[in-house]
């Protein structure tokens, strides 16, 4: 009598362990993310930030206004620039906005997910099948290595672009720049590895927006966006940086933004 009890209480802790797991399954997990180069890269540019401002509040006067605009300027680029964005809401115990300091996505439940919790589990041949499956889909992607050389290239040309755009060059300028070139080609390269296709996707909208063709939802929401970008970039130039109309007309980052802005309208 004792041993039934004893077999008893043990099915039910078997039980208890597999309602667990399965209440785990539905529930998801959190993204996991590097707080600690998170919190050194926002260490960083807050240092560089805070240089920059001493820098523009000793450029007093008149004589000093577009050296003290482009100090201003640069300030903003900073704050608004995505890993820095991502940085500050992780410090802040939030979810990284733009992805930037990821170890292990957030795992969200869905139906599926949900529906595998529930069903039997699958007999062993079927489970060395679907490991097989896997394995050969992982082979045809990135390997790990590969994905974070990738996610370096991303942000390498950002930072090169931000360097030669402090030297005066334009957006065109940039885009030849040997560096720049090298890296944009291994980062195609990658990304054309990691999804194949996806480059020639990429060409044929190129050619699409030269055919004049309407645009697509996904532009016409990129359209409206970079309106507004354009509107509020303009406004703090103006009233932050101290633009005149002739600074603005002078300004890349609005000449690139107007050039954007008459490729969708020809479209629109």
């Amino acid at each position: 009598m004792a041993a039934d009890g004893v077999r008893g209480t043990g099915v039910m802790l078997s039980q208890a362990d597999e309602g667990l797991k399965l209440f785990k399954m539905a529930e998801g997990t959190p993204v996991e993310v590097d707080s600690k180069a998170a919190e050194l890269y926002k260490a960083q540019v807050d240092a560089r930030i805070a240089s920059l401002e001493s820098e523009g509040a000793l450029l007093t006067g008149k004589d000093n206004k577009k050296m003290r605009a482009a100090k201003g300027k640069e300030v903003a680029e900073l704050k608004g620039e995505q890993r820095y964005v991502d940085a500050c809401k992780i410090v802040k115990g939030l979810e990284p906005k733009f992805g930037n300091f990821v170890l292990k996505a957030a795992e969200v439940p869905t139906a599926a997910t949900q529906a595998k919790a529930t069903e039997p589990e699958a007999d062993p041949a079927k489970k060395a099948k679907e490991k097989k499956e896997a394995k050969k889909q992982e082979s045809a992607g990135l390997s790990p290595a590969e994905t974070k050389e990738l996610e370096d290239l991303k942000q390498k040309i950002i930072e090169r672009k931000g360097l030669l755009k402090e030297q005066g060059m334009s957006g065109g300028q940039q885009n030849k720049d040997e560096e720049v070139v090298a890296m944009v080609n291994r980062m195609n390269e990658l990304k054309e590895k990691q999804d194949p296709g996806s480059t020639k996707k990429e060409k044929d909208a190129k050619k699409d927006a030269k055919k004049k063709t309407p645009l697509s939802q996904e532009e016409q929401k990129e359209y409206a966006k970079l309106k507004d970008e354009y509107e509020i970039y303009k406004a703090k130039c103006r009233t932050e940086f101290g633009y005149t109309n002739k600074d603005l007309k002078a300004d890349p980052d609005i000449q690139e933004m107007e050039e954007k802005l008459s490729a969708f309208e020809k479209r629109s």
